[in-house]
């Protein structure tokens, strides 16, 4: 597939052809404006290529009925920015991507709570999103991601804004999680400790991929 962007004329992706396993664990690097979070997006749902397809389970993405379902049921994301509501609680914004999947209130509110203690912010459910530090929002942002156990897990540089032992703990659970689950994970990464815990990993660079 490709993907170009018409205001700025710029090739983000060209002529990508990338197939990822189930289960397994890709790490994509590459400089700054390689295409790396564009390919993220169309992984996710979040973008459509100007020319080829996105298959997911044997599917076109084109043959889902709804998009927003489709994320829904089978991508968990993890932003860069974490993308938290500073206002909500850590319970309350897990359950944010819940409401397709879990429309009980009290089924959500529960499912929440589960998913914060096993990312280890069991006393935490109740604290705002703007009094927790920022390793305590990636573990809110990691419990939304997989409530509703996703079979694809996508996150954007997981470990960017964390030093170094905040961050190896954050990949111990993401992994930790990826083999309970049997789910798939792809990371966009700079972080060389990062990618040399994957299986595979992708170098971009001005829109192209070739595998290292």
């Amino acid at each position: 597939m490709s993907k170009h962007f018409a205001d700025g004329d710029v090739d983000a992706l060209v002529d990508v052809n990338l197939s990822i396993m189930s289960a397994e664990f890709i790490a994509i690097v590459g400089p700054s404006g390689g295409g790396k979070s564009t390919l993220l997006n169309m992984l996710g749902a979040l973008d459509e290529p100007t020319q080829g397809e996105v298959w997911f389970e044997g599917k076109r993405l084109a043959e889902y009925p709804s998009m927003d379902q489709f994320r829904a049921h089978k991508i968990g994301f993890i932003f860069q920015s974490y993308r938290l509501l500073p206002n909500l609680t850590a319970q309350e914004n897990v359950q944010l991507t819940m409401f397709d999947t879990h429309p009980n209130v009290s089924q959500r509110r529960a499912e929440a709570i589960r998913l914060l203690e096993r990312v280890g912010l069991g006393d935490r459910v109740n604290h705002r999103a703007d009094k927790l530090s920022i390793g305590q929002r990636q573990r809110v942002a990691i419990a939304r991601a997989i409530a509703g156990n996703p079979p694809l897990i996508l996150a954007d540089e997981p470990t960017g804004a964390l030093d170094t032992e905040r961050g190896d703990e954050v990949m111990d659970l993401l992994d930790e999680l990826r083999q309970e689950e049997g789910a798939t994970l792809v990371v966009v990464t700079h972080d060389e400790r990062v990618a040399e815990r994957a299986d595979r990993v992708v170098y971009i660079c001005d829109g192209r991929l070739r595998t290292v």
